[in-house]
């Protein structure tokens, strides 16, 4: 099964101050002939200049809104544009444009609304630290008593997701508690949710770029505030 037009694919890529990076990333998801909108959250570096010329939608905050501020813009500018799929996708290289289609497969086969990547899933590739799998795994089952979604990964910056699902999410979660907010909402909305295994891999400037134990360890205590002032 695959889709017929992936030009009605957006895949949303949120990015501040992802010059090294962002144009192989976006390169990557342009050779699977997916739209791209990549929402420039006041970077302060050569991140416009790396995807001039590029065939996306570039769209820049003028001030550093967060995470899921930017990915909201996006999801907003891709409604506009009439998608049918979305796609959140982080710019510093972790993710596999590769695993995109497979995602939207499951998505139709299963009839869903969102599809959530995971990277402990069977089948999934990841070269992840024990002592940073260990704290999200903590952070899994603390996500799960704030919004009632048990998922295998709750902090995968990968997810597909229907029209239907970008009219119920509405983000104001900044920061990466943005994560957890979004399956609040999916629960409120009782949206249909699956997983799917996929490639998570963290090289040397994912790591310097936050993807580190102590950025897991945040992500932690995010969900915690999440909790305490919702």
């Amino acid at each position: 099964m695959r889709v017929e037009n992936p030009k009605n694919i957006f895949v949303i890529i949120p990015s501040f101050n992802e010059g090294a990076q962002i144009q192989k990333t976006v390169k990557a998801v342009l050779a699977c002939g997916y739209s791209v909108v990549v929402v420039d959250d006041a970077s302060s570096d050569d991140t416009a200049s790396q995807v001039k010329g590029l065939a996306v939608d570039y769209l820049r905050h003028k001030v550093n809104l967060g995470q899921g501020a930017a990915l909201q813009t996006g999801i907003e500018f891709a409604k506009r544009r009439g998608a049918a799929y979305f796609v959140t996708f982080d710019a510093d290289g972790q993710h596999d444009a590769a695993d995109i289609a497979g995602m939207i497969d499951l998505l139709k086969e299963k009839k869903a609304d969102v599809i959530f990547g995971s990277r402990f899933l069977p089948g999934a590739k990841t070269n992840v630290t024990a002592s940073r799998s260990f704290v999200l795994q903590l952070a899994r089952y603390l996500n799960y008593l704030v919004s009632g979604v048990l998922l295998s990964d709750a902090h995968n910056g990968l997810r597909v997701f229907s029209r239907k699902t970008a009219d119920s999410i509405k983000l104001t979660e900044n920061k990466m508690a943005h994560a957890t907010e979004f399956q609040v909402q999916v629960a409120k909305a009782k949206l249909k949710y699956a997983e799917h295994p996929v490639s998570i891999h963290y090289n040397a400037y994912s790591k310097q770029k936050g993807q580190s134990n102590f950025d897991a360890i945040k992500i932690f205590f995010e969900i915690l505030l999440y909790k305490l002032f919702r």
